[in-house]
């Protein structure tokens, strides 16, 4: 059996050791109001990685990515259903803060810092097959673009172009953005198209949602 096979066979056992590394981490507990939950989903086959903020308090509660009001407007940004979304194969999820923040006075509380540095990059290294990563918010975007970043989210999503094709930069779907929905129609007209294009062409077996 040659190397890479064995490094195939290998993958699947390396990246369920570390996800259970990953959900035993307690680095910030003290930080966190809620206690720690880490949220995170991966598959050595998945094809597309979502990075977003942090996991609201639902999320905690249920320790599903993406269970709430934003998870459903972001399926719909998708054009997929539930349970494609929800099929680690085909959508990892690692957030920036793997752990629900706490409340700030206009909002969650930013992403906690320790949780990139310890498991962004050793996560990735896992996911051979990602063909397409959405990076929802601007820290995620800061993460993965640094200096290529636009000043502005807006600006950056607008620019989605140089980006691609690894990258799609998107505003977070969180019902309270819907001011910024309303203050860019280009995003729906342009950039929504673009992006359920992209997925129908990577998970070309997905169910589309309703």
């Amino acid at each position: 059996m040659d190397v890479k096979r064995k490094t195939e066979l290998r993958q699947p056992a390396a990246l369920e050791a570390l996800l259970a590394e990953v959900r035993a981490c307690r680095a910030c507990a003290q930080h966190l109001p809620l206690g720690p939950r880490p949220v995170v989903r991966a598959d050595a086959a998945a094809r597309i990685l979502i990075v977003g903020q942090a996991p609201g308090t639902r999320v905690h509660e249920t320790g599903i990515p993406w269970n709430d009001a934003s998870g459903e407007r972001l399926r719909q940004w998708l054009g997929v259903d539930d349970a494609t979304f929800c099929d680690a194969s085909q959508f990892a999820i690692i957030p920036m803060g793997l752990c629900y923040p706490g409340r700030g006075k206009s909002g969650d509380n930013p992403p906690r810092p320790e949780c990139a540095p310890l498991w962004m990059d050793r996560l990735l290294a896992q996911l051979p097959s990602i063909a397409l990563t959405l990076l929802v918010g601007q820290y995620a975007q800061r993460h993965f673009l640094g200096a290529r970043r636009k000043p502005t989210l807006t600006e950056t999503v607008r620019a989605w172009r140089d980006y691609a094709p690894a990258f799609i930069p998107l505003p977070h779907p969180s019902p309270r953005n819907q001011p910024w929905f309303r203050q860019h129609p280009w995003f729906e007209a342009e950039v929504l198209p673009m992006l359920r294009e992209r997925v129908a062409r990577i998970l070309p077996h997905a169910n589309a949602s309703s």
